[in-house]
């Protein structure tokens, strides 16, 4: 149906006649009435009785006008949805990560976001890159983070940071009287490792088997705010992500020789998507709210 038929009979009806309605819609009266006569012709129904005392609503008619309005109001709400979330006065971003990237990369990026767009909702999941990936890939999430390599098919990858995995100690452990330790040392120590088959836990391990370490883990966790609970509660050692390390914590940062570990973050999306605005605006402020901490980045990928 087309709207400006419907908002043109709306008009009459309103108006109480086609002569009233056309000085009120700034047109001249043969071409409302051409109006009527198109949308009565789509519907098959006369809409209104024309006599010399003027026009009136036929019985479907009103029914026209009762159902029309909603058709219209409808319309309008959607327009001003659509609207919305243009001017990101609204939407909602869907974006999965790990631990870290929804820990210690995404929170801070998201408030900075809100104070400027507080309508936009988020829906945040964290899981493993695998999962977030294949969310993305059904259109579950509209944006991922996720650890590099990822199976691209069906993806967009684009690469987002660089991330430095470092050794961190109790300060009273006895490794820690030295910033710096060799590789060897590290032979025999506890570790508190992520959980075995993690995108990052393979690269830890792949590391330090280069380097001809074997790390001897006794404890497996998700996350890395609880595994450095669990080096402050424990005394053992482990490799975390620099960026979730509290500069105030009763931790120490060793430097092993040798070895550097690091992994490479990258945004994913759905190929041949188009990302909503809000999306789209998150993914640049999350460039800046990176780029403003620091952190090592590639090119910009917005």
């Amino acid at each position: 149906m087309d709207l400006l038929l419907l908002r043109s009979f709306l008009a009459v009806a309103d108006a109480g006649g086609v002569t009233a309605a056309a000085t009120r819609l700034h047109i001249t009266q043969p071409a409302l009435s051409r109006r009527l006569q198109q949308l009565e012709d789509q519907l098959g129904v006369p809409l209104l009785d024309r006599g010399r005392k003027g026009a009136h609503l036929t019985e479907l008619g009103r029914l026209v006008q009762r159902e029309g309005r909603l058709i219209v109001s409808r319309y309008d709400n959607l327009q001003e949805l659509v609207r919305a979330r243009q001017e990101l006065r609204g939407g909602v971003v869907r974006i999965g990560g790990g631990a870290t990237a929804v820990s210690f990369i995404l929170p801070r990026a998201i408030a900075e976001f809100q104070l400027a767009h507080p309508g936009v909702r988020f829906r945040l999941k964290e899981a493993g890159s695998s999962e977030v990936a294949d969310d993305v890939r059904s259109g579950g999430l509209e944006v991922g983070l996720a650890t590099l390599p990822v199976q691209d098919q069906g993806l967009e990858v684009r690469p987002l940071m660089t991330d430095r995995i470092v050794l961190v100690a109790r300060s009273d452990h006895p490794l820690a009287c030295n910033k710096r330790v060799s590789a060897e040392a590290l032979e025999g120590q506890s570790f508190i490792g992520f959980l075995a088959g993690t995108a990052i836990r393979q690269i830890i391990d792949t590391a330090l088997h280069e380097a001809g370490v074997e790390m001897n883990v006794v404890m497996e966790l998700r996350s890395i705010p609880t595994i450095l609970h669990m080096v402050e509660s424990t005394g053992n050692l482990a490799f975390v992500s620099n960026v979730g390390i509290d500069p105030k914590s009763d931790l120490t940062q060793l430097k092993v020789e040798g070895l550097r570990v690091e992994r490479q973050l990258a945004v994913v999306v759905r190929q041949g998507a188009h990302l909503s605005p809000a999306a789209t605006a998150f993914l640049e402020q999350l460039d800046r709210t990176i780029r403003e901490q620091g952190t090592s980045l590639p090119a910009s990928v917005i």
